[in-house]
């Protein structure tokens, strides 16, 4: 089975993505999850793969097939009133779960009332006789932020699910999920895009011209939902750049310096996330490394931080908005966003830097920036940057736990490689 689409088990032959799939790029992924519904082999699928990549369609694809009310074999027909309600999100048997909250968590919801956008709640109305007869379809996106109490509550459903239901799990991160989620899911993965791959599917739907296509590629690392959400927001692209540049000038920067620049960077961050959000939500960045803690804090280890970093500031920062009168008080949302934004540049840079070290430069992700990497690589010590690779996966699991971004983003920027003396060729 190709990157693009496996499934552990059970698996069933694919000859490419079923006609009437919207999901692009991942013809084996398709073929199977199509096959394995069809054949009733499967009542649960976990699809897996970095943000961005399709998992959502797929499973939207896989609900429109189950729904449509068409011939069997020409499912989904795209023309009918189950695929027209499908396509809208109306469809009275397809049920749809999605972190929501300022901690983007999916709640297992209160004991004594099913609430809407809830485990519980999903629980409930899968329960229920299906409105038009058929199938019913329950997709959980980002079920990887599910606490455990959560994943515990959906377990029962999941091993005995009521007649005709069929759960569908997306995940960026399975490690997440509980072994025994994992074991009941027939689990299928989607792999990420070539840049030529993306550079067509844009200029398909119009979003942006072959360069700019294949330069987005190449920034969202593979990933067709993330290069489009930027081909939604050129302006957002513009102030990614000037972040990347920002940062490969502070190299050379003293502590004073950085930390200043940092909240201006934050800033710029904060407002291209704005821009990426306004039309359609950003996914978050893709992480390696060790496994992100699902308790809705956790404490900096000693030695985490460097001194004289900024110290954690309460309830809120205080920013100057332009629209206002004054500073405004910035949501704790909006500045995590604006941090895991500003992580996602800061990698990509600190990746491209290591990949000059190594002469490596045809897999950069901006080779708009190469002739600044090149100056700026052989003046940093060999490694260094990999390494800080380690610290800023570390720092967006930190961010994303409820620490203070701005205190992550503080020792993050202290911590970045300093520039010395060019090192001999």
């Amino acid at each position: 089975m190709s990157s693009t689409g496996a499934a552990d088990a059970p698996a069933v032959p694919s000859h490419g993505a079923p006609p009437g799939f919207r999901v692009r790029g991942q013809p084996g992924a398709a073929g199977v999850a199509a096959g394995l519904v069809r054949s009733a082999r499967a009542h649960a699928l976990l699809l897996v793969g970095p943000s961005g990549v399709g998992k959502t369609t797929l499973a939207l694809d896989v609900a429109a097939l189950l729904l449509c009310t068409s011939d069997p074999a020409d499912r989904p027909c795209r023309a009918c009133r189950g695929c027209r309600t499908v396509e809208s999100g109306n469809h009275p048997d397809l049920h749809r779960l999605a972190p929501e909250g300022p901690g983007g968590q999916i709640r297992i919801g209160s004991r004594t009332e099913a609430e809407a956008g809830t485990v519980r709640r999903l629980v409930s109305d899968l329960s229920l006789l299906p409105v038009e007869g058929g199938a019913r379809v329950a997709v959980v996106e980002h079920a990887d932020r599910l606490n455990e109490d959560a994943q515990s509550a959906l377990l029962k459903t999941l091993e005995e699910p009521p007649a005709a239901t069929t759960l569908i799990l997306c995940a960026d991160e399975e490690e997440r999920l509980l072994p025994t989620v994992r074991s009941r899911c027939a689990r299928i993965r989607l792999g990420t895009l070539g840049a030529r791959d993306i550079e067509t599917l844009l200029g398909d739907l119009g979003a942006a011209d072959a360069p700019t296509a294949n330069r987005l590629g190449r920034l969202a690392g593979g990933r067709p939902g993330v290069a489009l959400t930027w081909a939604r927001a050129p302006e957002a692209v513009v102030a990614r750049g000037e972040a990347a540049r920002t940062l490969l000038d502070l190299l050379g920067a003293g502590r004073a310096a950085r930390l200043t620049a940092i909240r201006r960077l934050l800033a710029v961050a904060g407002e291209a996330a704005a821009l990426l959000t306004r039309d359609a939500p950003v996914a978050p960045p893709a992480r390696r490394g060790r496994k992100a803690a699902t308790t809705p804090a956790v404490t900096v280890p000693p030695g985490e931080l460097t001194e004289g970093a900024a110290r954690p500031d309460g309830d809120g920062l205080s920013a100057t908005d332009p629209a206002a009168d004054g500073p405004r008080r910035i949501p704790p949302a909006e500045r995590r966003r604006a941090a895991l934004l500003l992580v996602d540049v800061w990698r990509d840079l600190a990746r491209d830097l290591a990949l000059v070290d190594l002469g490596e430069q045809g897999r950069l992700r901006d080779p708009g920036l190469l002739d600044d990497l090149e100056a700026a690589a052989p003046m940093i010590a060999a490694g260094s940057a990999g390494r800080f690779l380690l610290r800023l996966d570390r720092a967006a699991e930190l961010i994303e736990s409820n620490v203070n971004p701005e205190l992550v983003a503080d020792a993050l920027v202290l911590a970045w490689p300093r520039a010395g003396r060019r090192r001999p060729a």
